[in-house]
């Protein structure tokens, strides 16, 4: 935490009244859209190119990504004058394709899915020999994602249960070691959306499952199957993972700008969709839900405002 603490953002802690009498307990926001890049993804991405020698990164770095792990790794990668390569899924949201050219990344768009780019990417990278940076499925990046809990953990020390947006598992791994070194005790939920549930179903299936297929308004956690090094990790650390609807994420988001001011985007947005869903059976006193991130396209508002607008008619 040490070696990332000149160049993270130390992001807020926010609390809300309305929430916490919504919820029925005390909420923490940690506000990771606030961090650099937008998401907490530069975290990761910095903590493991620090770990790289000159001569790993002489012929550059490459990944695939849903659009905040690009960016991650776009910036941390300008910051050490590294060639960066990124490929993303034809569907990513183009705020976040144009964002990570913007801090210097050559982008290759291919593919429906996360996982065609990221088979795309691996096929690159055997050719070309640059270090892969990995979005999840590294200690290292796991390991500057746990940061989060570390730094959360001091700005509100009575935190006894986090809730997490969970894709492959990458900071709900880091996240969760950290918080349990801390105190054992801290209850950790896992949040998924119903239309990616890979690691949900891995998690209470306890077996590696994979999904055909992800449909859901969070692009960020929409990954067809949990990481090999992730998933022991999230069955030794977390308490549960819990899935949430689109139009529960959708609602979320439409929260947060109302009545918090801030935006956030569907994967940031669906652990509050998880808090407000569970909240009868998420017994906690002081909770905190991370926000893992900003990066909307604007232009989804009116379908988000749709989907929040059908859950507001069928409760």
């Amino acid at each position: 935490m040490r070696r990332l603490a000149p160049i993270v953002h130390r992001t807020p802690l926010v609390t809300s009244t309305t929430t916490d009498r919504l919820a029925g307990k005390h909420v923490y926001f940690k506000m990771e859209n606030q961090q650099k890049t937008g998401a907490f993804k530069f975290r990761g991405a910095s903590f493991k190119l620090m770990q790289l020698s000159q001569d790993e990164l002489k012929n550059g770095v490459i990944t695939a990504s849903a659009g905040n792990h690009a960016q991650g790794v776009a910036h941390a990668a300008a910051k050490l004058g590294v060639k960066a390569t990124i490929y993303m899924a034809d569907s990513t949201p183009v705020a976040k394709v144009n964002a990570t050219k913007s801090y210097g990344a050559k982008v290759v768009l291919t593919g429906e899915t996360f996982q065609e780019a990221y088979e795309a990417s691996k096929i690159q990278q055997e050719r070309c020999g640059a270090v892969y940076i990995h979005p999840f499925d590294d200690y290292d990046v796991m390991a500057g994602q746990g940061t989060i809990a570390l730094e959360m953990l001091r700005q509100e020390d009575r935190i006894d249960t986090i809730i997490v947006p969970v894709g492959g598992g990458g900071l709900i791994s880091g996240i969760a070691a950290a918080a349990k070194q801390v105190n054992r005790n801290i209850r950790v939920i896992g949040v998924q959306a119903s239309g990616a549930s890979a690691m949900y179903n891995s998690f209470h299936q306890n077996k590696r499952t994979v999904v055909d297929s992800v449909s859901t308004i969070a692009e960020g956690i929409a990954v067809k199957q949990p990481g090999e090094r992730t998933l022991p990790l999230i069955q030794r650390y977390v308490d549960d993972i819990l899935k949430v609807s689109d139009e529960e994420i959708a609602s979320a988001i439409i929260y947060m700008l109302e009545r918090n001011k801030m935006l956030v985007e569907g994967a940031g947005a669906a652990s509050l969709a998880a808090l407000m869903k569970y909240s009868n059976q998420i017994s906690s006193r002081h909770c905190a839900v991370i926000v893992s991130g900003g990066n909307m396209d604007i232009g989804a508002l009116p379908k988000i405002q749709q989907l929040a607008g059908a859950l507001n008619v069928t409760a």
